[in-house]
């Protein structure tokens, strides 16, 4: 995608890194140069703006004003290769749906339980198999805890309950960050792990 790109008056990203919602309006607000204390490793620097949001993406190109874009920052969070098939879809679809907050809140509901599905809790309701994962030492307290809130604020979604007050952006970021650090718990550094004691093995 870099490679298409330059560091234009707006910087065409397929997304917002901070609200990812399609073609954004990321207009230039500011630039400058930058080097390391010996003048070189030179990079030029513009600050964008996302219009919806007001989230802030820097950019660089180790060129001109208007040169080819090397790299962004916040970059785009990937999914942990290593979940299931159906958790990570629902995650990855989750951190494209922060714009959408019901429906990322919702999307991050579902990759808890398949998760949790995929740790052979497949039996009774969600709240039952949080419950049990964490009698079993498999979830803590605090993340017992806070899968129920997630729980709770994905049913309030489902039934749009009278009472309940409808999920904002925020309240999805706090959801996805739950879903992701539930993910690299349960999969993400088992897996990062396994694969280093794997290579020390090789290396003996």
């Amino acid at each position: 995608m870099a490679e298409k790109i330059t560091l234009g008056n707006n910087l065409e990203l397929s997304k917002c890194p901070h609200c990812k919602i399609d073609t954004p309006n990321l207009f230039s607000k500011a630039q400058f140069r930058t080097s390391n204390h010996k003048g070189a490793n030179k990079r030029y620097w513009k600050i964008y703006i996302c219009k919806r949001c007001g989230g802030v993406v820097s950019a660089h190109s180790g060129s001109t004003q208007h040169g080819k874009l090397e790299d962004f920052f916040p970059d785009f969070k990937s999914v942990d290769d290593s979940l299931p098939k159906k958790a990570k879809k629902y995650l990855k679809q989750a951190k494209n749906s922060l714009h959408a907050p019901s429906g990322c809140v919702i999307l991050c509901a579902s990759a808890v339980d398949d998760m949790l599905k995929q740790r052979d809790y497949v039996k009774g309701s969600l709240y039952s198999r949080i419950n049990k994962a964490a009698e079993d030492g498999i979830l803590t307290e605090d993340m017992k805890t806070w899968a129920h809130e997630i729980r709770l604020d994905a049913n309030d979604e489902r039934h749009a309950d009278y009472d309940a007050s409808m999920a904002q952006e925020e309240d999805a970021k706090r959801v996805l960050n739950f879903a992701d650090a539930l993910a690299e718990y349960l999969y993400g550094l088992p897996n990062r792990v396994k694969r280093g004691i794997e290579k020390n093995g090789e290396e003996d």
